[in-house]
């Protein structure tokens, strides 16, 4: 799939744009560069319900054109003062947990006594993504997660110190190329240009947690509708990622066939009445629920409220128990940390950070977007968080991104290749 070359961050005052491709919703985030360090300011905001999109792969091209175009016109207009009449061209996407696979490799490079470069770290990160290159997966992430120098490890960066051997440990994350290419197809008849790709969790955890939880370890959730996915970060980096392919959509399935009610019906009594957890005052409390097919007063029924949340609760516990098998299964032990926030639309329901106590035995917090400027309240949720994230990845990730990492190991004139081979090889 082809991606936009973008060797460096864009200078203060251009516009870089954000789109989000989920089960539930299509969002687009238009933001503004206003410092020389890459901060953002959100200038530009549409969002609507998500249409010919399931779990991140296109169902029907032409109305999931029609969805992200009327997105993408809502956020132009907002931001119009700021276009300029110029329309929207470059923008950053989402890969869905599900289409998103992690890899770990080490590779060696030979410094032989030499400083040890910024160029060097990426011909080790490229030699890592010609490991992983595969005609059917797409490179999303490159990013270095330890090195070590002669053996000795827990370097955080060696650029400037010298040694005979440069050891790194990195993490791939590569996508299902077959279903991005029906994505960018999609896009680009939108008439947009995909400048980088971010994995969902990935995102939503650089929205949504504070520097220390990254450093400490932490594991960010991110619950959509069609899925869950999951990243772990610790000392800063990203160092695995997963989905589970059960979200919030499969809590209002369950109450729409548990309670005969319509999913539109469904989706609003979880709102309005659900939670994670049953409590004794429940059993008091009922709820009308419209029957299907039938209109009026008549055609209500009232319910428990102990009833709809026995309805979602075992989802619920059935998402977390998935997700802790992941983790347990990952090897990561104590890489895991204590640490646990989750975030996305699904979420939200009362009582969901005390179940995922229960369940994953670690400290929750519930978490939204923390990094942007501007982002007006109606987009300031947990259900937001991978839309802004993917904003923070292109402001201050833009390093990892395979396309300029290949682009840079491969750049420099005759005489610096020709010291590089040398380096190697002498």
């Amino acid at each position: 799939m082809k991606q936009k070359t973008q060797t460096k961050f864009q200078p203060r005052g251009s516009v870089v744009a954000a789109l989000d491709l989920g089960t539930h919703k299509i969002a687009c985030f238009i933001a503004q560069v206003v410092d020389d360090e890459g901060g953002l300011e959100v200038v530009g905001v549409g969002y609507q319900a998500a249409q010919g999109i399931k779990n991140g792969v296109v169902v029907d091209i032409d109305v999931a054109d029609k969805a992200i175009r009327n997105t993408v016109h809502t956020a132009e207009n907002m931001a119009a003062e700021i276009m300029k009449g110029y329309p929207l061209r470059d923008v950053v996407i989402n890969v869905p947990g599900l289409q998103a696979q992690s890899h770990n490799f080490s590779a060696d490079i030979q410094i032989s006594g030499q400083e040890i470069t910024d160029l060097d770290i990426r011909r080790a990160l490229a030699r890592a993504q010609e490991q992983v290159l595969t005609n059917d997966r797409e490179l999303i992430h490159t990013i270095p997660v330890s090195h070590s120098i002669d053996g000795n490890a827990g370097i955080l960066d060696p650029r400037g110190m010298t040694g005979d051997k440069l050891e790194v440990n990195i993490h791939v994350v590569t996508g299902d190329l077959s279903s991005l290419q029906n994505m960018a197809t999609c896009i680009e008849r939108s008439h947009l240009d995909i400048v980088a790709l971010a994995s969902s969790p990935y995102a939503a955890g650089l929205a949504s947690l504070v520097e220390d939880e990254m450093d400490l370890g932490c594991t960010v959730i991110d619950m959509g509708a069609g899925m869950t996915s999951f990243a772990v970060f610790q000392s800063g980096q990203m160092i695995y990622s997963d989905s589970v392919p059960v979200g919030g959509w499969h809590v209002t399935n369950d109450i729409a066939c548990g309670l005969t009610c319509s999913y539109a019906d469904a989706e609003r009594i979880k709102t309005l009445y659900g939670s994670a957890i049953v409590s004794s005052s429940d059993d008091s409390e009922l709820i009308d629920v419209p029957r299907l097919g039938e209109n009026g007063s008549d055609g209500e029924h009232s319910v428990s409220r102990s009833l709809l949340i026995g309805i979602i609760q075992p989802r619920l516990e059935e998402i977390f128990e998935l997700v802790k098998a992941k983790l347990d299964e990952s090897g990561l032990g104590q890489n895991l940390g204590r640490r646990v926030v989750l975030t996305g639309g699904a979420s939200q329901l009362p009582a969901m950070r005390d179940l995922a106590q229960q369940i994953l035995d670690k400290q929750v917090r519930l978490g939204r977007p923390i990094r942007l400027n501007g982002l007006p309240d109606a987009v300031s949720g947990p259900a937001f968080s991978t839309t802004s994230g993917l904003l923070n990845y292109v402001a201050t990730r833009s390093h990892e991104m395979p396309a300029e990492i290949m682009e840079s190991a491969d750049s420099g004139s005759f005489f610096e290749k020709f010291k590089r081979w040398w380096k190697e090889n002498w």
